[in-house]
């Protein structure tokens, strides 16, 4: 079983806002149950089960390097995980490590000895990550034919490593940004337009490393482990062009009201007057070896094994939380029904869903996604019987606010206009933050260190 490490800090008030045992029991199970999946995915225990020092070589899975033909190891990268990448890192092989520069959010509390830690703006940019960037493109750039760069990739790099390719400034990044987090477009498709206005994403680092040998270790938050959409991929081949991300613009609305820069930028690319991202024949990619090192899998099957430990019917679904967040807090309570039916009732069961799902931000309120999902979950569970349903974020931060997402169950609603709140109205505001607030509803964890997606759990509780 895995230890706990990382806990929801409000866990016990929580479980007391249950209104039966029955309710709590369930409440402290998915809670449990969570815990068990953001640990699961916990960087430097999965760093640490990956990769070892034996006689001055680096044994990770089948690959062995060879560090005494190195003469300098450089460590790179950035994303929500990167703090705790870059420890493991250290403890592994501190002595072997020339210098590094890795880019992690605000607030990141993880220290380091010889790699170097720039905290940064995410989700939308700033000038630190810009700076941090740019230290990074300088190590890549020095590293000659006898050096190791390992790059430590995990989700939020997009944001926390701006480079703006010439003649987009910074400014303009964030306001594409904010445009397309509000949009409802999947996070492959925002990574698509980030890489065609960047001079590090969509392999432009690997061309920047080149000849040195690349080693990426990568986190993944991305359903599928796309190598080039995790982070935009800054040192993978990308197989999406300047036309991809200007229809991907034009699908949410987006072209006409972006900054004239973006438009120019992506209208000359694809007209071809200007290079398209590195693709997947450049011989840089030969010196490019890739490993990941978890995803969502690993914490959603970490969740299942624990309900599974603890006597309950167990269905893990891998890649369920996908399209808009309300559609799919619509079809949860539903699909645990279905369940319930074609199963064995003498038991309780425990269904764990993983991915990602969106929102299309339509109001003026406050909210994230699962918080948005936790919400329209519970418009369509009924007041009766003995279901609880928690979503959260593994990062710890759902959409733009302190918490990682919200448990509800059949008394939801009844505690709802007992305050007075409309739950209807909350959902169409896009203020699931502000419903769950006043309810003692909201999951906290803090930043968790790790980044794998979301995970959904429902317990449906037999007498």
């Amino acid at each position: 079983m895995v230890k706990i490490m990382i806990e929801i800090i409000n866990r016990e008030k929580l479980i007391e806002n249950g209104e039966t045992s029955d309710i709590r029991r369930g409440r402290d199970l998915a809670l449990q149950c969570l815990e068990h999946a953001v640990n699961a995915a916990e960087p430097k225990q999965l760093i640490r089960a990956k990769m070892r020092i034996k006689n001055d070589h680096l044994l990770i899975e089948d690959c062995t390097f060879d560090l005494g033909k190195f003469k300098h190891v450089y460590v790179v990268g950035g994303g929500k995980a990167g703090g705790k990448m870059a420890q493991a890192i250290e403890d592994i092989m501190c002595k072997y490590v020339t210098a590094g520069v890795i880019n992690i959010p605000y607030g990141t509390r993880q220290k380091t000895d010889v790699i170097e830690l720039n905290e940064a703006s995410h989700p939308v940019p700033d000038e630190a990550g810009v700076t941090g960037t740019l230290r990074i493109m300088a190590l890549a750039e020095q590293a000659k034919e006898d050096d190791l760069i390992i790059c430590l990739i995990s989700g939020g790099g997009s944001s926390l490593m701006p480079y703006p390719r010439e003649g987009i400034s910074l400014k303009d990044k964030q306001a594409l940004t904010n445009a397309l987090l509000k949009s409802g477009a999947a996070i492959n498709e925002i990574n698509t337009v980030r890489k065609h206005l960047s001079a590090f994403k969509g392999g432009w680092l690997a061309k920047k490393a080149y000849p040195a040998t690349l080693l990426n270790l990568v986190l993944s938050d991305v359903m599928g482990d796309p190598l080039d959409s995790i982070a935009s991929g800054p040192t993978v081949p990308d197989a999406t062009t300047f036309s991809d991300a200007r229809k991907i613009l034009e699908k949410y609305d987006l072209w006409l009201s972006v900054p004239f820069s973006i438009r120019k930028i992506l209208s000359e690319g694809a007209k071809g007057l200007l290079q398209e991202t590195p693709k997947p024949n450049d011989f840089v990619f030969e010196k490019v070896h890739n490993f990941v090192i978890g995803n969502n899998r690993t914490a959603s099957q970490a969740a299942i094994d624990f309900l599974g430990s603890k006597g309950l019917n167990t269905l893990l679904l891998a890649d369920m939380l996908a399209g808009e967040a309300r559609e799919v807090g619509k079809a949860l309570p539903k699909l645990a029904s279905e369940v319930i039916v074609c199963i064995d009732t003498s038991r309780s069961l425990g269904v764990v869903a993983g991915g990602e799902t969106t929102v299309t931000v339509r109001g003026k309120g406050v909210g994230g996604r699962n918080q948005e999902l936790a919400l329209s979950a519970a418009l369509n569970l009924p007041e009766s019987g003995k279901c609880v349903i928690a979503s959260f974020s593994t990062d710890g931060i759902d959409g733009p606010t302190d918490a990682a997402g919200a448990i509800i169950d059949g008394s939801t609603l009844k505690r709802a206009r007992q305050l007075g709140l409309d739950p209807e109205k909350y959902l169409a505001n896009n203020d699931s933050y502000s419903f769950f607030t006043k309810l003692g509803d909201l999951i906290c964890t803090e930043a968790t260190g790790t980044n794998v997606n979301d995970i959904s759990v429902i317990i449906a509780l037999k007498d």
